[in-house]
């Protein structure tokens, strides 16, 4: 890897939150954070924090899907939960539909459930092995105590069939269903209320292979037909591709690069970035040959300390003094693409309105 020639520092701009997206935005996170405490002793004090995730703003529109990618550890999962309200966060803000739903109680929330669902990672232990098929994608509609045309039964075969499965497996059991399966019921029983927005948790990452193509498409299809918008969580940097509009990376509870799927995957501008992109398998062997693999040195540092400024400055080939002295906000770097890096790759131009930095040399 080439580190011969110095590159000359894109100076940081304005505030450390990403422009809106045009058209309506369904949801927006605004520097959202979750620090765990850390204690000890035997009066249980707190001595340190686990920063799973150190202020993440960002927005999804109506209709669109947004990927969050990550090594694991970085906070994807932690920032989809607190969307959820599955987790309160420690700071930030997260508005629903222009609603503040942050510090809801779970009672004013309760309304807010029928449009904001998940879907779990595990198929295995999401469904309650000792309940029917009928009674897990049933129970939605009691919980929310909504009243169906033609039944709850009925509702719940419509459902079943709509995802691909037999209506007739109503009165079955979880552990007679394959993994794909378990998953497609868990997709029915999030579909019962025809949410609004879905967080995909690593909706395939537990599925074999041949079965992850079908669960993928079929969340195309459902996004198609019910009108929904996903924030799909993964690692799988090919099945982000397929699926999603837009795409965010994360390191160590920060987002360092967020754009368009197309343009990310064509011209990533963080090292971070380039790196996962450069671990990607690629079936023909003359493209494979001519890519160079980016080998990332030593291990993610912990969360509980994080490197002072840019975060990946511990294992980036481009870093220099000021990345350990001044933390890069995520500015847009060219249209829809924004990038937290003072030496961002395949940028046309700096980024503009810069803040100086106080201890960089002024140029001769």
């Amino acid at each position: 890897m080439n580190t011969s020639k110095t590159p000359e520092p894109a100076a940081p701009a304005g505030q450390n939150a990403a422009p809106r997206p045009a058209g309506e935005a369904l949801l927006e996170v605004d520097g959202l954070g979750k620090h765990f405490p850390v204690t000890a002793g035997l009066l249980r004090r707190q001595v340190a924090a686990v920063k799973a995730v150190d202020g993440v703003s960002f927005s999804v529109r109506k209709g669109e899907t947004l990927g969050l990618v990550g090594e694991s550890g970085c906070g994807k999962s932690t920032t989809g939960r607190m969307i959820m309200r599955l987790l309160d966060p420690s700071f930030g803000r997260v508005t629903f539909e222009g609603t503040d739903i942050t510090k809801l109680s779970q009672a004013k929330l309760r309304p807010h459930r029928r449009d904001l669902q998940m879907i779990f990672q595990d198929p295995y232990s999401s469904l309650n092995p000792r309940k029917t098929v009928g009674a897990l994608v049933g129970a939605p509609f009691k919980l929310q105590s909504i009243q169906t045309e033609h039944g709850v039964k009925k509702a719940v075969q419509e459902l079943l069939e709509l995802v691909g499965l037999n209506p007739e497996h109503y009165n079955r059991y979880p552990h007679e269903f394959s993994g794909g399966q378990r998953q497609r019921i868990g997709i029915a029983r999030t579909l019962a209320l025809r949410p609004k927005l879905i967080i995909a948790d690593e909706p395939v990452s537990a599925l074999d292979v041949s079965v992850q193509a079908q669960v993928v498409n079929l969340l195309e299809d459902l996004q198609d037909e019910l009108d929904l918008t996903y924030v799909v969580i993964a690692h799988d940097l090919s099945v982000v591709r397929h699926i999603s509009d837009r795409v965010a990376v994360m390191y160590l509870g920060k987002i360092v690069e967020i754009a368009d799927r197309n343009d990310l995957y064509e011209r990533p501008m963080h090292p971070y970035t380039n790196a996962l992109l450069s671990a990607v398998p690629i079936p023909d062997p003359a493209e494979r040959a001519g890519r160079e693999r980016i080998r990332l040195q030593g291990d993610v540092p912990s969360p509980m300390d994080p490197p002072p400024a840019c975060r990946f400055h511990t294992r980036c080939w481009k870093a220099q003094d000021i990345c350990k002295q001044v933390e890069p906000p995520l500015v847009e770097l060219s249209p829809g693409h924004q990038a937290a890096c003072h030496f961002p790759e395949n940028a046309a131009a700096p980024a503009t309105g810069l803040v100086a930095d106080a201890t960089a040399k002024p140029d001769d």
